[in-house]
């Protein structure tokens, strides 16, 4: 059976969800409903019980309390303020809905400077102008009309879709921060009046979901990443993308607390993904390569193009995934180029990666991508991130790495200019690997999980103890390399089988000039990669593999498991089901 939807069919409502689904997104409400310190409630508690049309007294009562402290947060406070405005539905008391309008002529906040601040703040506005249209500009903070805030800001939202359909996003695949993303279309699908904007916005989070879908261990965002927290980039699974698994297609354990940005999604639409994507989801029963395209941040100074393309490589099956970007600075302060992640049972507080970079830090990074000052940079990005500038820190990219993936074989390259900040190799090692040896032949063997690991740092290197047991690996090195080798405990039940197989593979490498290596791969390949000369990525796709496929300046995705087909057509606005 083909059927189509087109531009105006999913304008009436969102699909009505599973009773599971339902279930846990009033989990999410009902958490938020009831905080434990008693007083005044704070935003999400308003929202929440709005929601559930819960004590209106109480909720009014709290939100003037709120608003008369003075709203603060810019964009963290529009996006819950105008959700409180739409879940009010008579609900709140004259003078309480009274205030929240006027806080948007009284207050002004900054529009911020990342793809996801600017997402929020439009969004925020678009559905502000159209709650309260045809006022003058002495009614807005931006001291402009509702109609001129709503075309400002719905030409910034229709800007930002096209170009995340045609070259991927900036802010790519971040286990965090996507829920700044999918907050946003939430909003829009719910409470958009415009059938287009609607139509656009429900397309979207099923884009932003299938860009999810197939790089998740039990709801775990596996890979190569734009940002990622430093603690969060261990305890992968204690991250925004958990509590999202969860509550789609209830993967993982819920987290202990339920995270602020799954929650006010599910105060808004509420979206449970399609059939199709829940066993893209969920289906590992064979392996996989997923490839992405995605695109730097705004590049302010020192290149030739606004935005450079990033090259993802992803190798999934049930026992681990390994994940890599090209390596270089894509994404400023909190990148994350490639890593191994394994499955374990109960993964909140593991550490079930493996990883290594160049720990870089330099104010031309900052400056390529920030508008700092020379004397102000580094200072003003370690007062909110504060391992930025440190040796030992584990989150960052680095202009002096070259990656190479082909399925479970990574192979990363170093080549660090004289007089760099930091000239030397940081590897993480987790306390929760198993079985690990550091073989003479060079070749360290280790178990995580299913996942037998073979890692072989090119030059010497030696051991620092980190918190909980963890170790960082230091080389010392400007000119080096790793090459890791993953595979199953179901191929190689014994840990001297897998090293056996190892040791009798081709590895030839040469680090005393420019880096480059020969490996002969478990998979039957001969991978030859050399840092001054990267693979022809020209005819990457924006999405390519086994469920998700996407050409380049398309603006069309193809999400399929299967016979159940998804077509997402954002120049038509259209979505073309088949099954």
């Amino acid at each position: 059976m083909i059927r189509c939807l087109v531009a105006l069919a999913l304008a009436a409502g969102l699909q009505a969800g599973t009773p599971e689904f339902a279930e846990r997104a009033k989990a999410i409400v009902e958490y938020n409903a009831s905080p434990g310190a008693n007083g005044p409630l704070g935003y999400s508690a308003i929202a929440a019980r709005l929601k559930l049309h819960r004590t209106p007294e109480v909720c009014s009562d709290s939100l003037e309390r709120l608003l008369d402290a003075g709203p603060s947060g810019d964009m963290f406070w529009m996006f819950p303020a105008i959700a409180i405005a739409y879940l009010d539905q008579e609900q709140l008391t004259s003078a309480a809905r009274g205030k929240l309008r006027d806080a948007w002529r009284t207050y002004m906040p900054y529009r911020g400077d990342t793809e996801n601040h600017w997402l929020m703040y439009y969004t925020s506005l678009y559905l502000a102008a159209q709650l309260w249209p045809d006022e003058e500009g002495d009614r807005w903070y931006t001291g402009k009309s509702s109609r001129e805030n709503f075309e400002e800001a719905r030409g910034w939202i229709e800007k930002w879709v096209k170009l995340t359909t045609t070259r991927g996003q900036g802010e790519y695949d971040s286990p965090h921060y996507m829920g700044v993303y999918l907050i946003p279309m939430s909003y829009l699908a719910a409470w958009a009046k415009d059938p287009a904007m609607k139509q656009r916005a429900t397309m979207m989070l099923d884009y932003l979901i299938a860009d999810y879908a197939p790089e998740n261990v039990d709801g775990i965002y596996v890979g190569a990443q734009s940002r990622v927290y430093d603690a969060a980039v261990l305890d992968k699974a204690s991250n925004v993308a958990s509590d999202f698994g969860w509550l789609w297609f209830g993967l993982g354990k819920a987290l202990p607390r339920f995270d602020a940005y799954s929650s006010w999604y599910t105060y808004a639409s509420a979206y449970e993904p399609p059939e199709v994507l829940r066993r893209i989801a969920t289906d590992r029963s064979e392996p996989y390569t997923h490839y992405e395209r995605k695109r730097t941040r705004n590049r302010w100074r020192f290149e030739d193009e606004f935005h450079g393309p990033v090259y993802k490589t992803t190798y999934m099956r049930r026992e681990y995934a390994v994940s890599s970007d090209q390596g270089g600075v894509l994404q400023p302060i909190q990148q994350h180029s490639w890593d191994v992640t394994w499955r374990v049972t109960d993964a909140l507080g593991k550490h079930n990666t493996l990883f290594t970079l160049n720990p870089h830090s330099s104010i031309h990074e900052l400056q390529t991508f920030f508008t700092f000052a020379r004397d102000t940079g580094i200072p003003v990005v370690v007062s909110s991130k504060k391992l930025y500038d440190s040796p030992e820190k584990l989150v960052g990219g680095s202009p002096y790495e070259r990656i190479f993936q082909d399925e479970d074989t990574v192979i990363a390259l170093y080549d660090i200019a004289p007089g760099a900040r930091f000239g030397h190799v940081n590897g993480f090692f987790s306390k929760d690997l198993e079985e690990v040896v550091e073989d003479p032949s060079g070749w360290i063997f280790a178990r995580g999980g299913e996942a037998r690991i073979a890692f072989r740092m090119l030059r010497p290197y030696s051991w620092a103890k980190m918190a909980e047991g963890d170790r960082r690996m230091f080389s010392p090195y400007a000119r080096n390399g790793v090459v890791v080798q993953v595979a199953t405990t179901g191929e190689y039940p014994e840990a001297g089988q897998f090293r056996k197989a190892i040791l009798g593979l081709l590895l030839q490498f040469d680090v005393e000039k420019s880096p480059e290596v020969t490996f002969r791969s478990l998979r039957g390949k001969t991978l030859h990669f050399a840092y001054n000369a990267p693979p022809d990525r020209s005819g990457w796709p924006l999405f390519g593999g086994k469920f998700v496929r996407a050409d380049v300046d398309g603006e069309r995705l193809t999400i399929q498991h299967g016979t159940l087909k998804r077509v997402l057509d954002f120049r038509a606005l259209t979505v073309t089901d088949e099954q």
